[in-house]
Protein backbone atom coordinates (compact mmCIF):
# COMPACT_ATOMS: atom_id res chain seq x y z
CA UNK A 1 0.00 0.00 0.00
CA UNK A 2 1.40 3.75 -1.03
CA UNK A 3 2.55 5.52 2.19
CA UNK A 4 4.25 8.40 0.42
CA UNK A 5 1.22 10.19 -0.60
CA UNK A 6 -1.26 11.63 1.62
CA UNK A 7 -4.28 9.68 -0.01
CA UNK A 8 -2.44 6.15 0.41
CA UNK A 9 -2.19 6.99 3.85
CA UNK A 10 -5.79 7.81 4.67
CA UNK A 11 -6.77 4.51 2.53
CA UNK A 12 -4.21 2.24 4.72
CA UNK A 13 -5.61 4.31 8.09
CA UNK A 14 -9.38 3.20 6.90
CA UNK A 15 -7.96 -0.78 7.48
CA UNK A 16 -5.95 -0.65 10.47
CA UNK A 17 -8.29 -0.58 12.82
CA UNK A 18 -11.36 -2.76 13.17
CA UNK A 19 -14.24 -0.18 14.07
CA UNK A 20 -14.22 3.30 12.83
CA UNK A 21 -15.25 4.14 15.81
CA UNK A 22 -13.82 2.98 19.09
CA UNK A 23 -14.12 5.76 21.64
CA UNK A 24 -11.94 5.64 24.41
CA UNK A 25 -8.97 7.58 25.65
CA UNK A 26 -6.09 4.74 26.45
CA UNK A 27 -4.52 3.93 23.40
CA UNK A 28 -4.18 7.34 22.42
CA UNK A 29 -3.51 8.72 25.25
CA UNK A 30 0.01 6.25 25.63
CA UNK A 31 0.79 6.95 22.00
CA UNK A 32 0.88 10.38 22.28
CA UNK A 33 2.58 10.38 25.54
CA UNK A 34 5.56 7.92 23.70
CA UNK A 35 5.60 11.03 21.07
CA UNK A 36 6.31 13.24 24.03
CA UNK A 37 2.62 15.62 22.86
CA UNK A 38 1.14 15.20 26.34
CA UNK A 39 0.85 17.90 28.37
CA UNK A 40 0.36 20.57 25.76
CA UNK A 41 2.12 23.29 27.29
CA UNK A 42 0.30 26.21 25.20
CA UNK A 43 -3.04 26.86 26.02
CA UNK A 44 -5.95 25.18 24.52
CA UNK A 45 -9.46 25.67 24.26
CA UNK A 46 -11.65 23.00 23.57
CA UNK A 47 -14.89 23.06 21.60
CA UNK A 48 -17.74 20.33 22.12
CA UNK A 49 -21.56 20.61 21.21
CA UNK A 50 -24.12 19.36 18.71
CA UNK A 51 -24.65 22.20 17.00
CA UNK A 52 -22.53 25.39 16.12
CA UNK A 53 -18.88 23.88 17.19
CA UNK A 54 -18.18 24.51 13.37
CA UNK A 55 -18.77 28.57 13.25
CA UNK A 56 -17.55 28.93 16.83
CA UNK A 57 -14.42 27.52 15.88
CA UNK A 58 -14.07 29.83 12.56
CA UNK A 59 -14.93 32.93 14.85
CA UNK A 60 -12.06 31.96 17.47
CA UNK A 61 -9.39 31.37 15.14
CA UNK A 62 -10.46 34.78 13.23
CA UNK A 63 -10.42 36.53 16.09
CA UNK A 64 -6.95 34.95 17.03
CA UNK A 65 -5.88 35.47 14.33
CA UNK A 66 -6.40 39.27 14.64
CA UNK A 67 -4.64 39.57 17.50
CA UNK A 68 -1.57 38.25 16.46
CA UNK A 69 -1.51 34.90 18.14
CA UNK A 70 -0.53 32.02 15.98
CA UNK A 71 -3.41 29.38 16.19
CA UNK A 72 -3.48 25.67 15.48
CA UNK A 73 -7.05 24.60 14.53
CA UNK A 74 -8.21 20.87 14.67
CA UNK A 75 -11.71 20.40 13.16
CA UNK A 76 -13.48 17.39 11.97
CA UNK A 77 -14.98 15.93 9.62
CA UNK A 78 -13.49 17.54 6.48
CA UNK A 79 -15.38 18.73 3.92
CA UNK A 80 -13.69 18.48 0.37
CA UNK A 81 -9.95 17.85 1.42
CA UNK A 82 -8.32 15.78 4.39
CA UNK A 83 -6.01 18.83 5.16
CA UNK A 84 -9.17 20.92 5.94
CA UNK A 85 -8.86 19.60 9.33
CA UNK A 86 -5.45 20.66 10.40
CA UNK A 87 -5.17 24.51 10.13
CA UNK A 88 -1.88 27.16 11.45
CA UNK A 89 -2.52 30.76 11.11
CA UNK A 90 -5.18 29.89 8.99
CA UNK A 91 -3.53 27.82 6.68
CA UNK A 92 -4.33 24.05 5.77
CA UNK A 93 -1.38 21.53 6.94
CA UNK A 94 0.32 20.54 4.02
CA UNK A 95 0.22 16.79 2.42
CA UNK A 96 4.04 16.11 3.67
CA UNK A 97 3.61 17.96 7.06
CA UNK A 98 0.86 15.26 7.44
CA UNK A 99 2.69 12.43 5.94
CA UNK A 100 5.70 12.98 8.52
CA UNK A 101 3.09 12.76 10.98
CA UNK A 102 1.59 9.72 10.16
CA UNK A 103 5.25 8.07 9.72
CA UNK A 104 6.06 9.21 12.77
CA UNK A 105 2.97 8.11 14.62
CA UNK A 106 2.97 4.93 12.87
CA UNK A 107 6.27 4.35 14.16
CA UNK A 108 5.45 5.02 17.98
CA UNK A 109 2.39 3.23 18.23
CA UNK A 110 3.89 0.26 18.36
CA UNK A 111 1.30 -2.73 18.15
CA UNK A 112 -1.32 -0.26 19.79
CA UNK A 113 -3.87 -0.25 16.97
CA UNK A 114 -5.65 3.23 16.71
CA UNK A 115 -8.56 4.86 14.80
CA UNK A 116 -9.29 6.93 11.19
CA UNK A 117 -9.43 9.93 14.06
CA UNK A 118 -7.18 8.84 16.61
CA UNK A 119 -4.29 9.59 13.93
CA UNK A 120 -6.00 12.59 12.44
CA UNK A 121 -6.05 13.55 16.15
CA UNK A 122 -2.37 13.02 16.73
CA UNK A 123 -0.61 14.33 13.77
CA UNK A 124 -2.74 17.79 14.52
CA UNK A 125 -1.00 17.34 18.17
CA UNK A 126 2.52 16.83 16.15
CA UNK A 127 2.27 19.20 13.37
CA UNK A 128 0.90 22.62 15.89
CA UNK A 129 3.95 21.07 18.11
CA UNK A 130 6.17 21.37 15.23
CA UNK A 131 4.89 24.64 14.39
CA UNK A 132 5.77 26.60 17.94
CA UNK A 133 1.54 27.70 17.84
CA UNK A 134 0.44 30.20 20.34
CA UNK A 135 -2.65 28.24 21.34
CA UNK A 136 -4.63 25.29 20.37
CA UNK A 137 -8.20 25.07 19.40
CA UNK A 138 -9.88 21.73 19.09
CA UNK A 139 -13.11 20.68 17.99
CA UNK A 140 -14.63 17.10 19.65
CA UNK A 141 -15.69 14.91 17.26
CA UNK A 142 -18.02 12.43 18.84
CA UNK A 143 -19.48 13.27 22.83
CA UNK A 144 -16.69 14.39 24.52
CA UNK A 145 -15.76 12.17 27.57
CA UNK A 146 -14.38 9.59 25.39
CA UNK A 147 -12.89 11.50 22.26
CA UNK A 148 -9.57 11.30 21.02
CA UNK A 149 -9.67 15.21 21.59
CA UNK A 150 -9.87 15.06 25.49
CA UNK A 151 -6.81 13.66 25.96
CA UNK A 152 -5.46 17.41 26.16
CA UNK A 153 -6.37 19.06 29.20
CA UNK A 154 -7.71 22.58 28.06
CA UNK A 155 -7.64 26.13 29.29
CA UNK A 156 -11.05 26.95 28.48
CA UNK A 157 -13.70 24.24 28.05
CA UNK A 158 -16.90 25.59 25.27
CA UNK A 159 -20.11 23.49 24.36
CA UNK A 160 -22.23 24.74 22.19
CA UNK A 161 -26.01 23.95 21.67
CA UNK A 162 -26.81 20.33 22.86
CA UNK A 163 -29.68 18.51 20.43
CA UNK A 164 -30.30 14.99 19.95
CA UNK A 165 -27.75 13.37 17.27
CA UNK A 166 -25.34 10.40 17.32
CA UNK A 167 -27.91 8.77 20.11
CA UNK A 168 -26.53 5.13 19.52
CA UNK A 169 -23.77 6.23 20.88
CA UNK A 170 -24.18 9.00 23.58
CA UNK A 171 -27.84 8.97 24.57
CA UNK A 172 -31.23 9.11 24.17
CA UNK A 173 -32.11 12.59 25.34
CA UNK A 174 -30.44 16.06 25.81
CA UNK A 175 -29.47 14.99 29.62
CA UNK A 176 -27.58 12.19 28.72
CA UNK A 177 -25.83 13.93 25.87
CA UNK A 178 -25.10 16.05 27.72
CA UNK A 179 -23.39 14.22 30.69
CA UNK A 180 -20.95 13.11 27.58
CA UNK A 181 -20.29 16.17 26.43
CA UNK A 182 -19.74 17.28 30.06
CA UNK A 183 -16.52 14.89 29.88
CA UNK A 184 -14.11 17.92 28.63
CA UNK A 185 -14.50 19.85 31.95
CA UNK A 186 -11.53 19.87 34.61
CA UNK A 187 -11.12 21.29 37.71
CA UNK A 188 -10.80 24.96 38.24
CA UNK A 189 -10.72 25.71 34.54
CA UNK A 190 -13.44 28.11 33.16
CA UNK A 191 -16.56 26.79 30.75
CA UNK A 192 -18.68 28.69 28.49
CA UNK A 193 -21.56 27.66 27.50
CA UNK A 194 -23.32 28.61 24.46
CA UNK A 195 -26.80 26.90 24.52
CA UNK A 196 -29.36 29.21 25.93
CA UNK A 197 -31.20 26.72 27.27
CA UNK A 198 -28.52 23.79 28.77
CA UNK A 199 -29.91 20.45 30.43
CA UNK A 200 -29.61 20.62 33.99
CA UNK A 201 -27.56 17.87 33.65
CA UNK A 202 -24.50 19.91 32.39
CA UNK A 203 -24.94 22.96 34.62
CA UNK A 204 -25.02 19.55 37.58
CA UNK A 205 -21.48 18.02 35.29
CA UNK A 206 -19.52 21.48 35.79
CA UNK A 207 -20.18 22.03 39.60
CA UNK A 208 -19.17 18.37 40.39
CA UNK A 209 -16.17 18.77 38.38
CA UNK A 210 -15.61 21.41 40.20
CA UNK A 211 -15.30 23.66 36.84
CA UNK A 212 -15.74 27.33 36.64
CA UNK A 213 -16.31 29.84 36.20
CA UNK A 214 -19.42 28.69 34.33
CA UNK A 215 -20.82 31.82 32.07
CA UNK A 216 -23.97 31.04 30.35
CA UNK A 217 -24.92 32.70 27.30
CA UNK A 218 -28.08 34.45 28.06
CA UNK A 219 -27.14 34.78 31.28
CA UNK A 220 -23.35 35.34 31.86
CA UNK A 221 -23.13 37.06 28.00
CA UNK A 222 -25.91 37.88 25.98
CA UNK A 223 -26.87 39.43 22.43
CA UNK A 224 -29.85 41.48 21.35
CA UNK A 225 -31.33 41.82 17.93
CA UNK A 226 -32.44 45.05 16.40
CA UNK A 227 -33.79 45.34 12.92
CA UNK A 228 -31.32 43.50 11.17
CA UNK A 229 -27.82 43.85 13.70
CA UNK A 230 -27.06 42.68 16.74
CA UNK A 231 -25.16 44.12 19.35
CA UNK A 232 -23.24 41.91 22.52
CA UNK A 233 -22.16 41.91 25.53
CA UNK A 234 -18.65 40.06 27.26
CA UNK A 235 -18.06 38.92 30.80
CA UNK A 236 -14.36 40.33 31.68
CA UNK A 237 -12.20 38.19 33.81
CA UNK A 238 -12.25 41.31 36.03
CA UNK A 239 -16.25 41.04 36.11
CA UNK A 240 -16.65 44.17 33.42
CA UNK A 241 -19.21 43.99 31.21
CA UNK A 242 -17.12 44.02 27.56
CA UNK A 243 -20.23 45.50 25.14
CA UNK A 244 -19.15 44.75 21.34
CA UNK A 245 -19.50 46.61 18.14
CA UNK A 246 -23.23 46.11 16.17
CA UNK A 247 -22.75 43.26 13.70
CA UNK A 248 -24.83 42.62 11.04
CA UNK A 249 -27.10 39.28 10.86
CA UNK A 250 -25.08 37.04 8.23
CA UNK A 251 -25.10 32.97 7.82
CA UNK A 252 -23.30 32.85 11.56
CA UNK A 253 -25.36 32.76 14.40
CA UNK A 254 -24.87 35.68 16.95
CA UNK A 255 -25.08 32.93 19.46
CA UNK A 256 -21.94 31.28 18.13
CA UNK A 257 -20.41 34.28 17.50
CA UNK A 258 -20.70 35.47 20.88
CA UNK A 259 -19.96 32.10 22.66
CA UNK A 260 -16.49 32.03 20.42
CA UNK A 261 -15.76 35.68 21.40
CA UNK A 262 -16.63 35.21 25.44
CA UNK A 263 -14.07 32.03 25.27
CA UNK A 264 -11.33 34.26 23.44
CA UNK A 265 -11.72 36.78 26.53
CA UNK A 266 -10.92 34.33 29.08
CA UNK A 267 -8.21 33.14 27.24
CA UNK A 268 -6.80 36.28 27.98
CA UNK A 269 -7.14 37.50 24.44
CA UNK A 270 -7.54 41.29 23.98
CA UNK A 271 -9.12 42.49 20.63
CA UNK A 272 -10.99 45.64 19.36
CA UNK A 273 -14.13 46.47 17.75
CA UNK A 274 -12.35 46.68 14.34
CA UNK A 275 -10.63 43.30 15.08
CA UNK A 276 -13.94 41.69 15.84
CA UNK A 277 -15.98 43.08 12.57
CA UNK A 278 -12.88 41.76 10.62
CA UNK A 279 -12.85 38.57 12.41
CA UNK A 280 -16.79 37.73 12.23
CA UNK A 281 -16.62 38.97 8.22
CA UNK A 282 -14.00 36.34 7.51
CA UNK A 283 -15.25 33.78 9.30
CA UNK A 284 -16.87 31.49 6.56
CA UNK A 285 -16.36 28.20 7.35
CA UNK A 286 -17.58 25.90 4.47
CA UNK A 287 -20.80 23.78 4.31
CA UNK A 288 -22.27 26.36 6.89
CA UNK A 289 -24.88 28.08 5.34
CA UNK A 290 -22.45 28.65 2.84
CA UNK A 291 -24.11 30.95 -0.61
CA UNK A 292 -22.98 31.25 -3.98
CA UNK A 293 -25.07 32.00 -7.39
CA UNK A 294 -24.83 31.13 -10.94
CA UNK A 295 -26.98 32.74 -14.05
CA UNK A 296 -29.37 34.32 -11.36
CA UNK A 297 -29.82 31.37 -9.16
CA UNK A 298 -29.17 31.43 -5.65
CA UNK A 299 -27.52 28.03 -4.17
CA UNK A 300 -27.44 27.55 -0.30
CA UNK A 301 -24.74 24.46 0.83
CA UNK A 302 -25.30 23.69 4.38
CA UNK A 303 -24.03 20.42 6.34
CA UNK A 304 -27.34 20.57 8.01
CA UNK A 305 -27.86 16.85 9.28
CA UNK A 306 -30.12 17.06 12.86
CA UNK A 307 -33.31 18.41 12.99
CA UNK A 308 -31.97 21.39 15.47
CA UNK A 309 -29.73 22.29 12.51
CA UNK A 310 -32.02 21.86 9.60
CA UNK A 311 -34.25 24.52 11.88
CA UNK A 312 -31.08 26.91 12.31
CA UNK A 313 -30.82 26.98 8.32
CA UNK A 314 -34.94 27.00 7.85
CA UNK A 315 -34.23 30.26 9.91
CA UNK A 316 -31.44 32.01 8.03
CA UNK A 317 -33.34 31.13 4.78
CA UNK A 318 -36.51 32.97 6.55
CA UNK A 319 -34.50 36.36 6.48
CA UNK A 320 -32.89 35.76 2.53
CA UNK A 321 -35.16 37.29 -0.18
CA UNK A 322 -36.18 34.60 -2.73
CA UNK A 323 -38.37 36.24 -5.93
CA UNK A 324 -38.87 32.31 -7.07
CA UNK A 325 -39.42 28.79 -6.05
CA UNK A 326 -37.19 26.94 -3.48
CA UNK A 327 -35.48 23.67 -4.55
CA UNK A 328 -33.92 21.15 -2.24
CA UNK A 329 -31.14 18.63 -3.08
CA UNK A 330 -31.93 16.37 0.21
CA UNK A 331 -29.91 13.34 0.86
CA UNK A 332 -29.16 11.85 5.06
CA UNK A 333 -27.66 8.83 6.58
CA UNK A 334 -30.32 6.05 7.59
CA UNK A 335 -29.36 6.34 11.03
CA UNK A 336 -30.59 10.39 11.56
CA UNK A 337 -34.15 11.15 12.32
CA UNK A 338 -35.09 12.02 8.49
CA UNK A 339 -38.79 12.91 9.69
CA UNK A 340 -38.56 15.75 11.64
CA UNK A 341 -35.21 16.83 9.29
CA UNK A 342 -38.02 16.99 6.47
CA UNK A 343 -40.66 18.61 8.88
CA UNK A 344 -38.64 21.27 9.69
CA UNK A 345 -38.27 22.18 6.49
CA UNK A 346 -41.37 21.11 4.38
CA UNK A 347 -43.04 24.48 4.78
CA UNK A 348 -40.28 26.40 2.82
CA UNK A 349 -39.41 23.92 0.51
CA UNK A 350 -41.27 23.94 -3.19
CA UNK A 351 -39.25 20.74 -4.57
CA UNK A 352 -37.52 18.16 -3.64
CA UNK A 353 -34.77 16.07 -5.21
CA UNK A 354 -33.23 13.11 -3.37
CA UNK A 355 -30.74 10.49 -4.70
CA UNK A 356 -28.92 7.50 -3.67
CA UNK A 357 -25.55 7.77 -2.30
CA UNK A 358 -24.00 4.16 -4.34
CA UNK A 359 -20.86 4.29 -2.42
CA UNK A 360 -22.33 5.37 0.91
CA UNK A 361 -23.50 2.36 3.24
CA UNK A 362 -24.75 4.59 5.98
CA UNK A 363 -27.31 6.73 3.59
CA UNK A 364 -30.78 6.15 3.47
CA UNK A 365 -31.72 5.74 -0.08
CA UNK A 366 -33.65 7.68 -2.25
CA UNK A 367 -36.78 5.87 -2.46
CA UNK A 368 -37.02 5.88 1.67
CA UNK A 369 -36.65 9.74 1.61
CA UNK A 370 -39.26 9.98 -1.16
CA UNK A 371 -41.92 7.77 0.72
CA UNK A 372 -41.05 10.09 3.87
CA UNK A 373 -41.62 13.06 1.79
CA UNK A 374 -44.48 11.95 0.47
CA UNK A 375 -45.81 10.75 3.85
CA UNK A 376 -45.26 14.34 4.80
CA UNK A 377 -47.68 15.83 2.19
CA UNK A 378 -44.45 16.72 -0.11
CA UNK A 379 -46.04 15.93 -3.56
CA UNK A 380 -43.27 18.08 -5.55
CA UNK A 381 -40.41 14.77 -5.65
CA UNK A 382 -37.86 13.75 -7.68
CA UNK A 383 -35.82 10.76 -7.49
CA UNK A 384 -32.22 10.50 -8.88
CA UNK A 385 -29.60 7.37 -9.01
CA UNK A 386 -27.06 9.44 -7.55
CA UNK A 387 -26.00 13.44 -6.44
CA UNK A 388 -24.82 14.69 -9.54
CA UNK A 389 -27.82 13.28 -11.68
CA UNK A 390 -29.89 15.25 -8.75
CA UNK A 391 -27.80 18.36 -9.05
CA UNK A 392 -27.79 17.95 -12.94
CA UNK A 393 -31.68 17.74 -12.86
CA UNK A 394 -32.26 20.80 -10.72
CA UNK A 395 -29.63 22.91 -12.85
CA UNK A 396 -31.63 22.38 -15.78
CA UNK A 397 -34.87 23.21 -13.85
CA UNK A 398 -33.83 25.92 -12.10
CA UNK A 399 -34.66 29.69 -13.15
CA UNK A 400 -33.64 33.15 -12.30
CA UNK A 401 -34.74 34.15 -8.78
CA UNK A 402 -34.63 30.62 -7.64
CA UNK A 403 -33.03 29.05 -4.29
CA UNK A 404 -31.10 25.79 -4.53
CA UNK A 405 -30.89 24.54 -1.13
CA UNK A 406 -28.24 21.46 -0.44
CA UNK A 407 -28.49 19.88 3.02
CA UNK A 408 -29.01 16.81 5.03
CA UNK A 409 -25.12 15.64 5.62
CA UNK A 410 -21.57 15.57 4.97
CA UNK A 411 -21.05 13.89 2.15
CA UNK A 412 -24.27 15.53 0.76
CA UNK A 413 -22.46 18.97 0.29
CA UNK A 414 -19.22 17.61 -0.21
CA UNK A 415 -20.42 15.90 -3.59
CA UNK A 416 -22.37 18.81 -4.89
CA UNK A 417 -20.62 21.57 -4.22
CA UNK A 418 -17.43 20.74 -5.88
CA UNK A 419 -20.20 20.14 -9.03
CA UNK A 420 -21.21 24.18 -8.79
CA UNK A 421 -18.09 25.29 -8.41
CA UNK A 422 -16.65 23.50 -11.39
CA UNK A 423 -20.25 24.85 -13.58
CA UNK A 424 -19.22 28.48 -11.94
CA UNK A 425 -15.69 28.17 -13.52
CA UNK A 426 -16.96 27.08 -16.81
CA UNK A 427 -19.33 30.08 -16.98
CA UNK A 428 -16.34 32.40 -16.10
CA UNK A 429 -13.84 31.05 -18.58
CA UNK A 430 -16.73 30.96 -21.25
CA UNK A 431 -17.72 34.81 -20.25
Amino acid sequence: MDTTSLAGWLARLETLHPNPIDLGLERVASVARALDLLPVRAPVVTVAGTNGKGSTVAVLEGILGQAGQLAGVYTSPHLLRFNERIRVGGIEASDSEIVAAFRAIDAARGETSLTYFEFATLAALLVFKSSSVDVLVLEVGLGGRLDAVNIVDPTVAVITRIDLDHQSWLGEDRGSIAREKAGIMRPGIPVVIGDPEPPRELLDCAAKAGAGPVLRIGTDFRFGVDQGSWQGTLHCRDGRARVLPALPGGSLMPANICTALQAAVLLGCEFSDGQVRDAVAGARPRGRCERQSLAGTDYVFDVAHNPAAVYNLVEYLNVMHCKGKTIAIFSAMGDKDIRAMIRAAAGLVDAWFVADQPANPRAASAADLASLLRAEGQSMVSVSQNLRQAFRRVRALAAAGDRVVVFGSFFTVAETLPLLERDRSKAGAGA
